[in-house]
């Protein structure tokens, strides 16, 4: 111990010229000064990570952000714009939609109803996804006189890119013209929001609401005879068939035939509606791939994924057929929605309904060839349902004692219960 510390006091008390003692001294300085410069950088750099990584959490869990955004709506609206590597969410000004209406102006400004011929009172007939659907009384005509319509309204806020498919929708009511056995556009109010469409009231409402009805024992009301005979069957499918001819000539298909998108007038007159996946091959040459259809109304390619056409409308207007000899009864009624591509392809189709005649059910199973090509066009098949409405039964009503359960319906159908059509149908 005595030698140790003799040790220590030599090499304290050395003078500045002994190098020995200047080494020694700065060997503390050249290890504990770069120790302590390198623990303030990490602590410095662990802060700087905990506040980055606090900003990026943030910036996922706000709305909006990262060009993953909910629809934009009209008070806070978005665009994108390319960016270096991708894109860039911008702020949109609600003014973009004010400029959107002022240029597709001039384009309807013959079908522009003025608000003011439009009732303030309106009647709600069914409540929409991307709006209501209301029944309104409109002033027309010299002298004015009231006439009954629908509008259908955009769901507000509504974003810069509702508003342009509201709008298309409009447009492409304009590109079809009118049709007998198509809802047929009155008008419009697109000068600014809300923004209206203007329809044709169809009254008496859907046509699977009727064929409900005709399983009641209900005589008439409101001057439509709740009855349904063979006669009366073709006599609506052969209008609906006309609707498709009329598409099929626009170079386009319904998409969604079925009894729900159908209304029916008091005299039988029937009018396809539910044009919105017609609209979407219009406009985008491809149906969106968010839009869902009921599966069993669908034919093979459509549920394959293949390319559709005409060809599908006719598979689904022999499940039309069906809805309707059966009185709205949901098909394939042992099959589970799911489970229906693998019955097809098992060459599986639907039994002829004990209230079918086997000439109608012939009609039937020519809609319901696995291949679209040994289908019949709609021309064809209209030919094919005016013979057989020649010799047709116009006596026999048919009925079915079994009252609707809309929930069994619905599990059956492979829909839900808030989509069946109790008013009104979809426009």
């Amino acid at each position: 111990m005595e030698k140790k510390r003799g040790t220590a006091r030599v090499l304290l008390e050395c003078s500045l010229s002994d190098k020995l003692c200047l080494v020694q001294g700065e060997q503390y300085a050249v290890i504990i000064v770069p120790t302590l410069l390198v623990g303030v950088f990490l602590i410095l750099l662990a802060v700087i990570l905990w506040l980055f990584i606090r900003g990026q959490r943030s910036q996922q869990q706000r709305p909006g952000r990262r060009g993953i955004a909910p629809m934009p709506s009209s008070r806070g609206l978005t665009q994108e714009a390319p960016g270096h590597e991708g894109k860039i969410v911008m702020p949109l000004t609600e003014t973009a939609v004010g400029s959107f209406l002022r240029a597709t102006a001039p384009s309807l400004a013959k079908l522009q109803v003025p608000r003011d011929q439009l009732s303030e009172v309106l009647e709600q007939i069914h409540k929409g996804s991307c709006g209501n659907l209301y029944r309104a009384t409109m002033i027309t005509g010299d002298p004015p006189r009231p006439k009954r319509v629908v509008l259908k309204a955009l769901k507000e806020p509504a974003g810069l890119q509702e508003v342009q498919y509201f709008v298309g929708r409009i447009q492409f009511y304009q590109y079809l013209g009118k049709h007998q056995n198509l809802v047929h556009l009155e008008g419009c109010c697109t000068e600014r929001l809300p923004l209206y469409m203007v329809l044709e009231d169809v009254a008496q409402g859907n046509l699977l609401s009727f064929l409900w009805t005709c399983r009641r024992d209900v005589m008439t009301t409101d001057g439509l005879l709740y009855d349904l005979t063979e006669k009366q069957i073709y006599h609506i499918g052969k209008q609906v068939l006309l609707a498709l001819e009329f598409l099929q000539d626009k170079h386009l298909f319904h998409g969604d035939v079925a009894a729900r998108n159908i209304l029916i007038q008091s005299d039988l007159t029937a009018k396809l509606c539910g044009l919105g996946l017609a609209y979407e091959v219009h406009a985008q040459g491809a149906i969106s791939a968010a839009r869902t259809v009921p599966l069993k109304w669908l034919a093979p390619e459509r549920l394959l994924l293949r390319t559709a056409g005409i060809k599908g409308d006719i598979w689904s207007f022999g499940i039309l057929l069906y809805e309707m000899v059966t009185l709205g009864a949901p098909p394939y009624p042992e099959v589970p929605p799911t489970s229906i591509l693998q019955y097809l392809q098992r060459k599986k189709i639907m039994k002829r309904p004990s209230s079918c005649t086997h000439i109608m059910y012939n009609i039937m199973k020519s809609c319901w060839h696995w291949s679209e090509d040994s289908r019949p066009l709609p021309k064809e098949l209209r030919s094919r349902i005016e013979a057989a409405a020649r010799t047709a039964d116009d006596k026999a009503v048919l009925q079915v004692p079994e009252l609707v359960v809309p929930e069994l319906y619905a599990a059956v159908a492979g829909i839900s219960v808030e989509s069946l059509p109790f008013c009104y149908s979809i426009l």
